[in-house]
């Protein structure tokens, strides 16, 4: 199985038919469906509660938090010291805090270093600033070969790296979860700290791509 950043899209968007069909739901969310049904008719899950922490990871929670973190550290040199050097509490200080964000560590990417996170055992992931982590980083292909061959999956994801730049592959664990704070673009001198966030991807944050400038992505 191959490991690939790239998201299809959806078989609807690509194709318009003469007649609507309705889309069946796949096994395994009818039985999350029908497990919530039972929790909820037992009075075990409140449907309010459990709608609000659906939206707050949907919408709230998501890879621009990570982002916002990432562009104040390229902005504030004050600010990147304090994430180097305690990720958990500098993060903190936007107030993005929870399950799965207790314990953190921030790793920078420079010309000569490129960071790389992956969890073998499982799919440990920072939901407080990554959001929900995405279907290719919790398979069995990521996880095993992002170790034994990090180039080579570096490739797949379109990053071709200098044979002078070490890479450095991270694990997570339920005890440590790491953010990659990627390179600043080229170009990018005069832009504000929203603009810079709206430069940062997910995928530069896990650290399987380098963002381009601004001037690059135009072209």
């Amino acid at each position: 199985m191959s490991v690939t950043g790239a998201e299809s899209a959806s078989g609807g968007e690509a194709q318009q038919a003469d007649h609507q069909h309705q889309t069946v739901p796949s096994d395994i969310s009818l039985r999350v469906k029908s497990l919530e049904s039972l929790l909820v008719e037992k009075g075990l899950v409140d449907p309010a509660a459990l709608d609000a922490l659906v939206d707050t990871y949907e919408h709230k929670v998501g890879p621009r938090n990570g982002a916002r973190v990432v562009a104040r550290a390229w902005t504030d040199a004050a600010y990147k010291a304090r994430l180097l050097a305690d990720a958990s509490t500098a993060i903190a200080e936007f107030g993005f805090l929870g399950v799965q964000g207790e314990h953190m560590v921030a790793l920078e990417n420079t010309p000569k270093i490129q960071n790389v996170v992956v969890c073998t055992l499982c799919s440990c992931y920072p939901w407080p600033v990554l959001g929900l982590p995405p279907a290719w980083y919790k398979s069995n292909a990521y996880r095993s070969r992002a170790v034994i061959d990090p180039r080579g999956v570096l490739q797949e994801f379109g990053l071709e790296l200098a044979a002078d730049v070490e890479v450095r592959v991270w694990d997570s664990t339920a005890e440590l979860r790491y953010l990659v704070i990627p390179e600043r673009p080229a170009g990018t001198e005069d832009l504000d700290e929203a603009a810079l966030a709206a430069l940062v991807t997910r995928n530069s944050m896990i650290g399987v791509e380098n963002l381009a400038s601004p001037k690059q992505v135009a072209k």
